[in-house]
This record gives C-alpha cells, structure tokens and sequence, in this order.
C-alpha cells in the first residue's frame, strides 16, 4: 500500500485549492522552505482551520506531508512505494556512473603517461583536473531545461552524450582526442548528480529527504573511489582501454533502465494549478514506442511545458539564491569537503604507485586493495548520516513543538569535521613520513565516512 495515502482530517469534499483563503497548501513547502510544520497539532495553531483540517499526514499520523499529495493519481507524491523505490535505483546507477567514469583514468594514470610519453603529473594535469573542473558545470547549466521540460529528457540525452564520448574515449587514437572525449564525458555525465536531487524531491515527503538524498549522496561520493577499486586489477593484467570498455558497458546498461523503465517526475504545484508534465498516451505497440521516444527526447515535455516558471525564473533562480550567506556558507563547506575527498583520491594512486622516496612503490594490485578503504568507510558514513540526522532533527523538532527549522541539520556537519579533520591529518602525516600503510588507511578511512556524514 502507499505510504502517502495519508489520512484527511476532514470529510469536505472541497475544491483541490483553498479558494477561501490566500494559501497555496500546494506550493506552501516551496515558500517556507526553511520552517516547515511537521506536527499536526503545531499547525493548527499557525494555519486557519481551512487549511489545517485538511493537511495529509505520513501513514502513521506522526509528520504532515510536505509537499502536499494532491487528488491526482499521476502525482508523483502518491506512486507506490515499489515504483518510486526503482525509480530512485536507476537514478542512482546513473548517479554512480558519472564520478565513476571520470575516475577511471585513476589507476591507467601511469598506463596513459607511458602511452603517450607524458609524466603522470602531465597526464593528470590535462586529463582528471579538467574532466573534475567541468563536472561542476554540467548539472548546474542543466536546471533550468530540467525545470521547465522535465527531468527525464535531461537524463536521457545527457547519458546519450556521455556514453557517446566516453565510447570516443575509449578508442582515442591520441591524448589530445583522448583528453576532449573525457572532459566532454565528465561536463554531461555529471547531470543525474543535480537531476537526481529533483527526482527525490519530486516523489517523496520532506521527513524522508534525508533518508533518500543519503542513499543517492553515497552513489555520488562512493562512485570516484569504486573505479579505482575495480579497475587497479584489471589494469595491472590487461590494457587500460579494457577499463573504459567496461565503463562503456555500465554506461549501456543504465542507458537502456532511462530508456525503457524511467517516468517523467516533474509535477508543478506552485501557481495555483498543480499538475504533472503530460506523458503522451496512445494505443497499440508502435504508436507507444512512438509516445515513448517523444517522452524521451523532450517532445512531450516541450509542447506540454507551461507558461509558468517562467524562463526568467528558471534563469535567475540561482543567482537569487548564491549570494544569500547561509547558502554560500554552506557552498563553500561542501566544496571543501567534497573537493579534497575527490583530489585525494585522485592522488593517492600516484603517492602510493610512484618509487621510493617519492612514494611508496607498490605495485597496482596492492593499491586497488588499499582504495577498498573508502568503498567500506562511505557505508559507514551512510549508516551514520542517516540515523544521527534522524535523531538530531527529531530532537530538535520536539523541542520547538514540532516545526523542523534548516539550521538543525547543521549539528551533523559540526560532528562531520571533526572526523574529517582528524581523518585528514592522519592521512596527511601517513604519507609525509610514509608511516604504515595501516595508518593511511585508518586516515582515509575516518576522512571518507565523514565526507558522507557531513554531505547529507
């Protein structure tokens, strides 16, 4: 049964929208964003009984559900518990290929120099840097398309074009061909790591955000270091360019579940007029083949588009939001903490391959069993930043009577740096003295758990 079929406290059969009183139940969420009443008893004294008495909640009476289910059967908020739970995993296979293709080169770094005659620091200097620079540009240019046409023609094309360049790759007959196909593979792979936070947002009630962003935090966090795991062992036994075929592979297999298997989730609530991106609907196999290309490749979602938000909404939207301190505190929080767990990664593979004194001289197989580490930490971290932000924001919603306030979540950040830093230090010194390899691990380990932590 779904979950979200959650209750009414009233037997009206009034209008889908309080046309009674100015407030939008639909799109309330959206405009206090940074407050939202969770307890059914603490909305009554904030709502008028119009609104209030008719609020749904979680299946069990404890959170009211924000965003609001409306009557629609197409909402995405009232699709089953099966189907919103595989339409999160083909989201996160998605999520996970595209750190996960990027850091293939990680451990064909020296495997790449000696083909193409370059030192190791040249080929991650022309290679890595720039395909992790362009990652972050992407997604974000990538919003505004996803907002107004749909979310599933921007995955479908952007893993079009990513497998399509990341194929290049691996036949590059050259560095400067190979260098272009990876920046270009990075700059549209990196899509479901923004897209993927709409889908979320799309079919699931606020009080399980964290719980769901957790799990699709951990594919974007765990995917830069399953490559290198993987991979090490196949390289030190055949040629680097098998290593991209199987990213090649992996890539087809999450291609064909967005093809074949992924729904359109925007749903516009706001305006006063909820309703979902319409899915052309026809009859008969080859004109559902038909309906479905035009689905994917935004045909649909174009005609279908609505005249609000506006493109000047979608476009200033982020530029509204940047320059406010707490957003750009926070931004420049996770950068960090994000950035030096990817540039360590990035790294470790050359302090730990290269010769002594340099490095620790080990060979490719040993270094694909030490990148294990954070592969095994990032659960550890996934257990952790679950269930502490649950306890640290149901806490916190009961001692201000029910209303869960953005700034609670922040005491797992707190915990999150002080495993980081220390993490990081012993991580540092570990190679600085070029200590027991025990100790790199422990260091990493710790940093690793508590990027996770800290990112949810």
């Amino acid at each position: 049964m779904n979950n979200l079929e959650g209750r009414r406290h009233s037997d009206s059969s009034g209008p889908t929208v309080d046309e009674k009183h100015p407030i939008d139940i639909y799109s309330i969420h959206e405009i206090n964003a940074g407050r939202l009443v969770l307890d059914l008893a603490q909305a009554r004294t904030e709502f008028p009984e119009e609104i209030s008495s008719r609020l749904k909640t979680s299946k069990d009476g404890k959170y009211i559900l924000w965003p609001q289910p409306t009557d629609d059967p197409k909402d995405p908020q009232n699709w089953s518990d099966r189907r919103k739970n595989f339409q999160l995993f083909i989201v996160i296979l998605a999520s996970i290929l595209s750190d996960f293709d990027a850091a293939i080169g990680i451990p064909a770094v020296f495997d790449l120099a000696k083909q193409f005659g370059k030192t190791t620091t040249q080929i991650n200097d022309i290679v890595q840097n720039w395909s992790i620079f362009v990652a972050g540009c992407g997604g974000l240019l990538l919003v505004p398309f996803v907002r107004k046409y749909g979310r599933l023609s921007g995955l479908f094309w952007t893993q079009l074009l990513s497998l399509g360049f990341l194929v290049g790759a691996t036949l590059a007959p050259n560095l400067k061909t190979f260098a272009a196909m990876r920046v270009l593979t990075a700059f549209f792979g990196s899509c479901p790591q923004t897209i993927g936070l709409y889908i979320i947002t799309d079919m699931f009630p606020f009080h399980l955000h964290a719980q769901k962003i957790n799990l699709w935090t951990m594919a974007a966090v765990l995917s830069p270091h399953l490559s290198p795991f993987l991979f090490g062992f196949l390289v030190a036994r055949q040629s680097w360019r098998w290593a991209f075929a199987v990213g090649c592979f992996f890539g087809l297999a999450v291609m064909l579940l967005i093809t074949f298997f992924l729904d359109e989730s925007l749903y516009i609530r706001s305006h006063w007029k909820p309703s979902l991106v319409e899915r052309d609907v026809r009859t008969g196999i080859s004109a559902q083949a038909s309906g479905r290309i035009r689905d994917l490749v935004g045909i649909t979602g174009f005609q279908s588009a609505r005249p609000e938000p506006t493109w000047g909404e979608v476009l200033s939207a982020p530029f509204k939001l940047v320059w406010r301190p707490h957003l750009l505190l926070i931004l420049i929080f996770e950068s960090a903490v994000f950035g030096f767990g990817i540039g360590i990664n990035v790294t470790n593979t050359v302090f730990l391959r290269s010769p002594r004194p340099f490095g620790f001289g080990l060979d490719s197989t040993t270094v694909s069993w030490i990148y294990a580490t954070p592969v095994v930490s990032i659960f550890v971290g996934l257990f952790l930043g679950r269930y502490l932000n649950d306890w640290i924001v149901i806490r916190e919603m009961q001692r201000k009577h029910g209303v869960h306030e953005a700034e609670a979540r922040l005491w797992t950040c707190y915990i999150g740096v002080l495993m980081y830093a220390v993490g990081f230090v012993i991580l540092g010194v570990a190679l600085q003295d070029h200590l027991n390899i025990s100790a790199l691990i422990i260091g990493w380990g710790i940093a690793q758990a508590a990027v996770l932590e800290a990112d949810v």
